[in-house]
């Protein structure tokens, strides 16, 4: 009998031990309830303590969640309308309000969450063009809502929106054809008006470098001549200075220059006569005394 009971008793402990004793993980949040009322919004992760059939314990990740929203359709500045579809990256930052707030649920937090971007994209693309929603500022846009989002979320929820993204931007079926119409208009339009200016740069661009080129060739010339006539010019002077020191002997290497072209080719016929002044070299040689 008295096993009996000693078995129960060290049951028992065990019961109570194993309901007493819990633990939490470091990617986990954790709040213990009294009654169901909240006595610990934030229990550090490690091994804790708490009353069996008294305390409850609520464990909540801690780690980054997505939330993948709807898709839902929106009005740009145009009022042109686009099918949006987004995610957001989030955590939970205080989780005694977020279990205030959702209870909680994840799915509640969700659905709130994904009602706060439905309202936040729908004002952030209303304030901007389709152009500037689908390309231009498309990272100032996701940048500007997950700002506003975190102004209230931390407070409200107890959470914190890390990104908010737009993973696929769609026009609506009833509207895309006409839009595509037009913007090819569009873009027909300035691509002619871009290949309009380059047209009238490249005229202008040919106009100048024909005239530039017209004014190197006159001034090549000039330089040309002026450097010929200066050339011309030191030749003479050269003729002359050697002239001038054996008038002579430059007569008589001017005759054998004119020799020597004249009679360069066999088929040349040169009537002269014989007593002329052009075969006075032939006739006499060189004078004596040169």
């Amino acid at each position: 009998m008295k096993n009996f009971v000693a078995l129960g008793f060290v049951f028992l402990v065990v019961v109570i031990a194993g309901n007493s004793l819990f633990v939490v993980k470091e990617t986990e949040r954790a709040v213990m309830l009294q009654f169901g009322e909240l006595v610990n919004n934030d229990i550090e992760p490690g091994l804790h303590v708490m009353i069996p059939w008294v305390n409850t314990v609520r464990k909540f990740d801690a780690r980054l969640l997505t939330e993948d929203s709807p898709r839902r359709r929106y009005l740009t500045l145009e009022q042109k309308a686009l099918e949006v579809d987004s995610y957001a990256k989030w955590r939970i930052i205080d989780v005694g309000q977020f279990y205030i707030s959702t209870r909680g649920e994840v799915s509640t937090a969700g659905r709130l969450l994904a009602e706060r971007i439905n309202d936040g994209l729908r004002d952030q693309i209303g304030e901007r063009t389709l152009a500037e929603v689908v390309a231009g500022e498309r990272d100032q846009l996701m940048l500007a809502l997950t700002n506003d989002l975190n102004e209230s979320t931390a407070i409200d929820l107890g959470i914190e929106i890390i990104d908010v993204r737009v993973k696929r931007i769609d026009l609506p079926e009833d509207v895309r054809s006409s839009v595509y119409d037009r913007m090819i208009t569009e873009r027909s339009r300035e691509a002619q008006e871009i290949r309009s200016r380059g047209d009238e740069l490249a005229i202008g661009i040919r106009a100048d470098a024909d005239r530039q080129a017209v004014i190197f060739e006159a001034e090549a010339y000039r330089d040309a001549e002026e450097t010929r006539g200066e050339g011309d010019a030191t030749a003479t002077g050269i003729y002359a200075d050697a002239y001038s020191k054996d008038p002579e002997f430059f007569a008589f290497t001017r005759s054998l220059n004119s020799y020597r072209e004249t009679f360069s080719s066999k088929n040349d016929v040169l009537l002269l006569d014989p007593d002329s002044d052009y075969f006075k070299y032939l006739k006499n040689g060189v004078p004596q005394g040169e």
